[in-house]
């Protein structure tokens, strides 16, 4: 992607897109210095069904320069990490679905959209929620659920709409990643759909029992063995959560890799 001039200006332009509608609401945080109410939430999946990597490198790119308004700290690196899966996993999930549009009118074609859209926002809550509980500074079970809904219920009522709007226009001035892509020189061969597929399955279990294991650990329903007695003093249970979702996050990275 970087070897194209093309794919490069898209990403300048999904992140300053994404930043742009960000600040503006950084007067409105639901956890002050962690999360505000984001409507721009619907930006990285909207870009991410338009322009691929390119809307993964410009959520994850646009979150930072949205993060110098409202404080930069080491949680910053999760974050950029998390806008980053969440600006990749749309695309990637599609494909491993579907050959056709991500614009849905069928009931299944709306339930398989909704599908795709809920684990893009489960992986980023899983990866911030995660990280910034190792460090210490929110409990899993607080700032992974608020990533959760607040992703999924802006992107799953605006994407749809955004789409309906842009995507054609994109695709009939060839601007998706797609004809971009296809027109670079190869860079290797394509994916087979059985991967790809595998891949999404092994996404999906993880993201699943993450969010399961972490809410669990984070409110001392489950507990580590050697390790609880250590973490008592936590208010946020770091090591336990941290220890306990390491392998999960192992198990993450794999399948995204397989997409």
């Amino acid at each position: 992607m970087w070897g194209n001039t093309r794919m490069v200006v898209l990403t300048a332009m999904s992140a300053s897109l994404y930043a742009a509608i960000l600040i503006p609401f950084k007067v409105l945080p639901i956890i002050p210095g962690v999360t505000e109410f984001r409507p721009a939430n619907a930006i990285p999946v909207v870009c991410s069904f338009l322009f691929g990597p390119a809307g993964a490198w410009g959520a994850a790119i646009g979150n930072v320069i949205g993060d110098f308004f409202g404080g930069i700290g080491p949680g910053d690196l999760f974050g950029f990490a998390g806008n980053f899966l969440y600006g990749l996993i749309p695309y990637k999930a599609w494909e491993a679905l579907s050959d056709g549009d991500p614009l849905p009118r069928r009931p299944l074609a709306w339930m398989a959209f909704a599908a795709v859209v809920l684990l893009a926002s489960a992986v980023c809550a899983l990866t911030v929620g995660w990280g910034v509980n190792l460090l210490g500074f929110v409990p899993f079970s607080v700032l992974g659920n608020i990533i959760l809904v607040n992703n999924f219920l802006v992107a799953v009522v605006l994407t749809p709409f955004l789409l309906a709007v842009l995507y054609p226009r994109v695709k009939r001035g060839r601007l998706l990643y797609r004809d971009i892509m296809r027109a670079a020189p190869a860079g290797g061969q394509p994916r087979s759909r059985l991967r790809r597929r595998i891949g999404l399955a092994i996404v999906v279990v993880a993201t699943c029992a993450g969010m399961v294991v972490g809410n669990l650990l984070s409110t001392g329903q489950l507990t580590l063995p050697f390790i609880a007695s250590v973490d008592a003093a936590s208010s946020t249970r770091a090591l336990e959560v941290g220890l306990g979702l390491l392998p999960i996050m192992l198990l993450l990275v794999v399948g995204v890799a397989l997409l």
